[in-house]
């Protein structure tokens, strides 16, 4: 198996849980050419990047996805505690979750739908496209040299449209509707930790905040200026004679969020806002239980927020939990817009949809594998700057003298795990015979030039 650095060592290792030893020692050559390859992350094109340093036929490294029997639940595990090990014990968990869209068409590509492109729709015009669309959760983690959060995937599904799902003898979900299950299944692997699930508008729902309610998970998500806001259920008193009816749900029916918030003027309030900056705002909150009929009652906050800048809408969230302050929900939600950068970055530096297959089992492991790349890139810096105390100057890489950056990004990352990753396959003989002539102060240029040619 290819040597690993002391960074990515403990971290690829405890992720073996999940398959096989030949398996998983193919994982990892696997792992190692995706991380160095450029461009497409092909089968092919991740091969040709390790191409001469491990032995093995070429069909082999394919059946690791197509026909290898593993599974990605121990794997998502593994990977899920390293990531909750950047969060303080104590602190709430963040978890956005979102749906993206991969562009794969063809007949024979399974589970292959029509879907709306949120990137390149708007409010007027809405584009579709053919592909994968996956719901993925992620974690909201403070890494070393960064002040903005990152959104490092740890769980994602595959949505299956009716027809794949009928085919598959599955019952057909929408996203909303998959989300609780990947959260309930969060919310069981790390009973200790306190989560906070943070939703768009697609995940607005009664039935996703009554379930992770009840499973002592909060929402925090947009919500509905016409929503059934009523007070809590009176105190009952026992049954005695001649008494009929049974226990209320609820009390008495409260203004609803757009009258309520139209009535009163609010109070003016700093808040952390997109991008990790800070935005003065015009918050209006008020607190009942949202009532659906024959469904039941979920406690919440519901908070309006006006940007008195005006760049942007009026937006009502709400939260589970109503002990969560005003801004505390704000800041969740504004917070969640992390989780769009990542999807941006794994498109255009891990190839998010440049995988070609077609069969099932390709389908379901390979795009999840991807994703699950941009964390281990994640880690492994954080893990590289605290083994080392690498000062910020020296993490970036990426800089040009018309774009200063003060702080890291996930390119630097990337380059960072690259070039920690192309220091141990230089001491392969197969580099080590190649590069003995050349100097270790010129190795590394020489290195990047032959891998751009080609």
């Amino acid at each position: 198996m290819i040597e690993l650095p002391r960074a990515a060592e403990p971290l690829i290792r405890s992720l073996s849980i999940a398959f096989t030893r030949p398996t998983f020692n193919r994982f990892v050559v696997l792992l190692v050419g995706a991380l160095l390859a450029s461009g497409r992350r092909t089968l092919t094109e991740v091969q040709w990047a390790v191409h001469g340093v491990v032995p093995g036929h070429f069909t082999s490294f394919h059946r690791v996805f197509s026909r290898a029997r593993w599974s990605l639940w121990p794997l998502a595990r593994a990977l899920s505690g390293h990531v909750l090990r950047l969060v303080p014990v104590g602190e709430p968990v963040l978890v956005p979750m979102y749906d993206t869209v991969t562009r794969h068409s063809g007949p024979k590509v399974y589970g292959r739908g029509c879907h709306r492109d949120a990137v390149r729709s708007s409010h007027a015009i809405t584009t579709v496209c053919w592909g994968h669309r996956w719901v993925v959760l992620a974690v909201l983690v403070k890494l070393p040299l960064i002040s903005r959060r990152w959104a490092l995937p740890v769980l994602c599904a595959l949505y299956r449209p009716r027809d794949v799902a009928a085919k598959d003898g599955r019952r057909f979900r929408t996203p909303c509707e998959m989300a609780p299950a990947l959260a309930c299944v969060l919310m069981r692997w790390f009973p200790d930790r306190r989560f906070v699930f943070l939703g768009d508008g697609g995940f607005a729902s009664f039935d996703l905040a009554k379930r992770i309610h009840r499973r002592g998970g909060t929402l925090v998500a947009r919500f509905y200026d016409d929503a059934s806001i009523y007070e809590p259920a009176p105190a009952w008193p026992p049954a005695r004679p001649g008494h009929k009816g049974r226990k209320p749900v609820k009390g008495k029916a409260l203004p609803r969020p757009g009258v309520a918030s139209a009535s009163q003027r609010g109070r003016r309030a700093t808040i952390g806002w997109y991008g990790g900056r800070s935005r003065r705002v015009w918050l209006v909150d008020g607190e009942g239980v949202w009532y659906r009929s024959g469904r039941g009652i979920v406690p919440v906050r519901w908070v309006r927020v006006r940007d008195c800048e005006g760049t942007h809408r009026d937006e009502y969230l709400f939260s589970t939990d109503p002990s969560m302050t005003p801004e505390r929900i704000a800041e969740a939600y504004t917070g969640r817009w992390s989780i769009e950068t990542t999807f941006q970055e794994c498109h255009a530096h891990l190839g998010l949809e440049s995988p070609r297959c077609r069969v099932r089992d390709a389908v379901l492991r390979l795009t999840p594998c991807l994703l699950a790349l941009y964390t281990l890139v994640a880690l492994v810096f954080a893990e590289h700057v605290r083994l080392t105390g690498m000062k910020a100057t020296r993490a970036i890489t990426t800089t040009r003298p018309w774009y200063i950056k003060t702080e890291p990004t996930f390119i630097d990352a990337l380059e960072l795990a690259r070039r920690l990753l192309r220091e141990h396959l230089h001491a392969t003989p197969p580099y080590e015979t190649l590069l003995q002539n050349v100097s270790p102060h010129h190795r590394e240029a020489v290195v990047h030039a032959l891998k751009a040619v080609a």
